[in-house]
């Protein structure tokens, strides 16, 4: 009988031990180890539980066992130890509060004998089994669990694994799914094995016509890029060190729908230890932004150094004909000159001023001196002053009689009307100029509206963006593009809002808004 008991349990042990190579089922091939291990000690029930991620316990697979019995055993299980050394563990005190459970519960199931199932000197799970005659567990009982558990324990390690890489692959998915940059993983011959979202919309393309198609065949430059193509690159010979990354910046082209699309790409390869090139990633963004921000920097570098140079040559100009020795000047002649000398400082200094002012609000240090403003008064101090500035425009304004106080910094809302009717000025060739006041429950709206030719439609989002110039405006008039952007971050500053009523017929209406108290800003969402 002994040998044929012997050659059972290598039987079994080979069974399960090629279950583990075969089976990716964690369910199914607990159940097939329980089913052994139950046949093996002539046991009538048994269980299987493991210790979950969050460090409780699950009964993963049961034979035998009422779903009441089961509930009454987990709380149980948390006293088994996490770490453990496997040649000695053993679950007295379990085996004790088992039989005590199987007694009470009236299972008919009189012994029974647990054992760990340890990977790595960490308790990952359990065994029980369960018999319904009083012999107890002999010596070879518990070695043939014992080995049972040995491969139970090793079952879930390699279905802990399994699962740990799908996650691994799940969140390499989602990170690639959500990527706001495009991203492409290319094979050594250069075919794309995935693409991301992102790159299909840059590209204008489905997925499907971006993986398994060649490199060239997708990234389609208008024109030669800047710096090697990846074809060139590794026709030299690219990548020749694990580090060696490539970037590539030029113009895409797209479907005839969509126009070229600026971008820099990042190639990136994966080199395995014995320096076999696995996979290249390709980080495609879109640099229209910074393409657009180089055109402003070359705009505003271009225009400062206009604005700058016009006022200092006429100052010296009118300075150097002043101080000729070989004229006498007549005092209008002088009067004159002192007045250009003047108005060109003081543009000057409102230049310097204005580029300060961005500056201070780059880092952050605009600061407000909050009163008690009253708009009507302070708007007609200012139309006073304006007028006199031009006399092809008639400054008015229209205010409710009961227009209330507001608290915001007085000099700061100035120069914020000071700026909408001087670009009025400036920019309609005549008529009238109307600064209007409205008076809702938590604040008051004041619009500068004008008779000139106007905001086109697609300058609407920009002009108040730092150092942006409608081109038609900026090749008749000059600015630096700063006064519109100082002015929103003030009426932002104060917890307000600014914009641009297109709705307003002939001319240019540019409205804002400020809380009557400045706790109370969620009214302005809803202008």
């Amino acid at each position: 009988m002994l040998p044929d008991f012997r050659v059972r349990q290598r039987d079994y042990l080979l069974e399960i031990a090629r279950a583990l190579t075969e089976e990716l089922d964690l369910d199914a091939l607990l159940n097939r180890i329980l089913t052994v291990s139950v046949e093996m000690l002539a046991g009538q029930a048994g269980l299987i539980a493991l210790r979950t991620e969050t460090g409780g316990w699950k009964v993963q697979v049961s034979q035998g066992i009422p779903p009441v019995f089961l509930r009454l055993l987990t709380p149980y299980l948390s006293q088994i130890p996490e770490n453990a050394d496997p040649q000695r563990f053993e679950l007295p005190e379990i085996n004790r509060v088992l039989k005590e459970l199987t007694r009470t519960a009236s299972l008919g199931l009189l012994t029974g004998v647990g054992l760990p199932l340890v990977a790595r000197n960490r308790v990952v799970g359990v065994i029980f089994i369960f018999r319904s005659y009083p012999d107890l567990f002999s010596g070879n009982d518990r070695n043939l669990l014992s080995s049972f558990a040995n491969q139970a324990a090793i079952a879930v390690q390699n279905a802990q694994l399994y699962k740990q890489i799908n996650r691994d692959k799940e969140r390499l998915a989602g990170l690639l799914d959500t990527a706001g940059d495009g991203i492409l993983i290319l094979r050594p011959d250069l075919k794309i094995e995935r693409a991301n979202p992102a790159v299909a919309h840059m590209l204008s393309l489905p997925i499907d016509q971006i993986q398994e198609h060649p490199h060239e065949e997708v990234i389609r430059w208008l024109k030669p890029p800047q710096g090697l193509t990846l074809e060139q690159a590794a026709a030299g010979g690219w990548p020749l060190t694990p580090h060696a990354t490539l970037y590539v910046e030029g113009d895409l082209q797209r479907n005839p729908d969509h126009p070229a699309l600026p971008v820099g790409i990042t190639y990136s390869p994966l080199i395995s230890d014995d320096k076999t090139l696995l996979n290249i990633f390709a980080t495609v963004r879109d640099i229209t932004r910074f393409r657009q921000a180089e055109e402003y920097k070359s705009n505003f570098i271009s225009v400062i150094s206009h604005e700058l140079k016009t006022p200092v040559a006429l100052i010296k100009g009118y300075v150097s004909t002043l101080r000729r020795d070989d004229v006498t000047w007549d005092s209008a002649i002088v009067k004159e000159s002192l007045q250009v000398i003047e108005e060109e400082s003081d543009h000057l200094g409102a230049l310097i001023e204005n580029l300060l002012e961005t500056s201070r609000l780059q880092s952050g240090g605009l600061v407000l001196n909050r009163t008690d403003v009253l708009l009507p008064d302070l708007v007609k101090r200012i139309i006073k002053r304006m007028q006199t500035q031009t006399s092809k425009h008639v400054i008015s304004m229209t205010f409710p009689p009961d227009f209330p106080v507001i608290v915001a910094d007085e000099q700061r809302i100035e120069q914020v009307v000071t700026n909408l009717i001087g670009n009025a000025i400036k920019y309609a060739p005549g008529g009238d100029i109307n600064i209007s006041g409205e008076i809702r429950p938590d604040i008051v709206i004041v619009c500068v509206s004008d008779q000139g030719p106007g905001i086109a439609p697609q300058d609407i989002p920009h002009i108040f963006d730092r150092f942006y110039r409608a081109p038609e405006i900026a090749r008749q008039t000059k600015g630096a593009g700063l006064g519109l952007y100082l002015t929103r971050s003030i009426v932002e500053a104060h917890g307000g809002r600014i914009w641009v009523d297109p709705e307003s017929g002939k001319g240019a209406r540019i409205c804002f808004a400020l809380p009557r108290n400045p706790e109370l800003k969620s009214t302005l969402k809803m202008v």
